[in-house]
């Protein structure tokens, strides 16, 4: 059985690895088919702004960053960086190394969207078995308009309502993760209760939409589950219900919910960025949408490639739980 889990981890990894670098290919090819390149975009900012820059100057930067080269020899110089050297390239919209611009911001980012997809599973999976459980009850029938109306409200729109509300109550907006005068600060118990009051409205907004889009799922399968021949022969067996709903329904009910974790939290990723720009927070969101804007193709591509990155974790995560969690879905490594 070790020998087959083995193999089955093993086959997995190299499914990833084909899959991330098949992604890196594509993300490359995307962000480089606008026309013109950063290049263009900084001669044109710096043209914009009455400096002039130099045909030989031009010439330097284009040989350097191979920017004359075919597609194919530019793809592998980048590639190539990342995996064997962790060189992500250089942003010219931020004038650094892309690996220190994700340094700075990777940490926030994915803090903030952990906790928010932690947050999101922990309420909505049980709200989700109440209103199952006690369908067109009262409270069922609060959670599902809760539910409808979380997903119809845009993202950013709710940002804007907290920040009222916020502002009426304690006089601050909550704009960024820390109060003026705190990012700054050595780090203490008191910044980090500065640091957990500016994350209630970010894992609200962005975790609200998620968090009832998961309720209504969880709902849906626990209603198919409590309606089949098996729940109907253990109650005609005596077993009691709410055994049969925990050791059987909910946790077939959970096999499509933890099939989702990849793309959830990339959703949730991806989610950050408008928010990000309203609430101010100094998310990779909000610079991968500059980089776009800008052409920065290295910091775009690199981020890009890291959010599939995440994804095959994420859906790696995702097999092995449903193995633990499905004895069908274990057969896969049993018989492997």
């Amino acid at each position: 059985m070790i020998n087959n889990f083995i193999r089955f981890i093993l086959k997995k990894l190299g499914i990833m690895l084909i899959t991330v670098l098949s992604i890196s290919f594509c993300v490359f090819f995307i962000i480089t088919l606008p026309p013109g390149d950063f290049l263009t975009t900084y001669i044109g900012q710096m043209t914009a702004a009455g400096v002039s820059v130099s045909q030989d100057v031009i010439k330097q930067l284009t040989v350097t960053y191979g920017l004359d080269q075919p597609f194919l020899v530019q793809y592998w110089r980048w590639i190539s960086k990342i995996l064997f050297h962790g060189d992500f390239g250089y942003s010219f919209t931020l004038s650094m190394s892309v690996g220190t611009v994700i340094k700075a911001y990777i940490w926030p980012t994915l803090t903030l969207s952990l906790f928010t997809m932690a947050i999101t599973y922990l309420i909505a999976i049980p709200i989700g078995i109440y209103s199952s459980v006690h369908q067109y009850s009262v409270g069922d029938y609060l959670f599902t308009s809760i539910g409808f109306i979380g997903m119809a409200v845009p993202n950013f729109l709710l940002a804007i309502v907290f920040m009222f509300i916020a502002f009426k109550l304690t006089g601050d907006t909550m704009l960024g993760f820390y109060s003026a005068g705190m990012e700054n600060s050595p780090w203490s118990f008191v910044k980090f209760l500065d640091l957990a009051k500016h994350c209630i409205i970010p894992t609200l907004v962005i975790g609200l939409m998620n968090t009832c889009s998961l309720m209504r799922q969880m709902r849906g399968q626990m209603l198919d589950e409590l309606g089949k021949n098996y729940v109907l022969a253990a109650r005609a067996k005596g077993m009691k219900a709410k055994a049969i709903r925990m050791k059987y329904c909910v946790r077939a009910s959970l096999n499509p919910i933890v099939a989702s974790i990849g793309w959830s939290l990339v959703n949730i990723f991806t989610g950050t960025t408008i928010v990000a720009i309203v609430l101010n927070l100094p998310s990779m969101g909000r610079v991968m949408y500059d980089a776009l804007m800008d052409q920065d193709m290295y910091l775009a591509g690199s981020w890009l490639f890291l959010m599939a990155i995440i994804t095959v974790i994420g859906t790696f995560i995702s097999d092995i739980l449903l193995a633990w969690l499905d004895p069908r879905t274990r057969q896969e490594y049993l018989m492997g």
